[in-house]
């Protein structure tokens, strides 16, 4: 259900983006696996932060083929996410792409990129922000 109120209206001819933005901790990565679970994905969604991205096939019952989960906390400069084919995930229209650390390659994200906002609100809790 949340999928379906974040997503709206998705892009039309381009992937739908949603940037996650939060310090270390802050649930990003859990939000990440909670949304492709609601998508479908079967497999376990784990952190690409050490390959940057992974990709996890959708089930047919959505309009979308493909989950990537890009995680950019260790890139050194943009211009290194080129590497994972960033222009043809990002071109197509058939793919949902959630980027963790999305400041990292702020100059890079498509127009309409849609933001969530994660922070610390106490031990176990979080405060999520649209």
């Amino acid at each position: 259900m949340f999928a379906g109120v974040v997503l709206g209206s998705p892009p039309v001819g381009r992937a739908f983006v949603l940037a996650l933005q939060g310090e270390l901790g802050a649930g990003k990565t859990t939000f990440a696996q909670g949304f492709a679970k609601g998508l479908g994905v079967r497999e376990r969604v784990v952190s690409p932060t050490f390959i940057i991205s992974r990709r996890s096939v959708i089930p047919k019952r959505s309009r979308f083929k493909f989950f990537f989960h890009i995680d950019c906390y260790r890139l050194q400069s943009p211009g290194k996410i080129s590497g994972i084919g960033w222009n043809d995930i990002m071109s197509d229209p058939e793919n949902i792409v959630l980027i963790e650390w999305p400041e990292r390659v702020k100059k890079l994200l498509p127009k309409g990129t849609k933001t969530i906002r994660f922070s610390h609100a106490g031990r176990d809790k979080r405060k999520i922000s649209l």
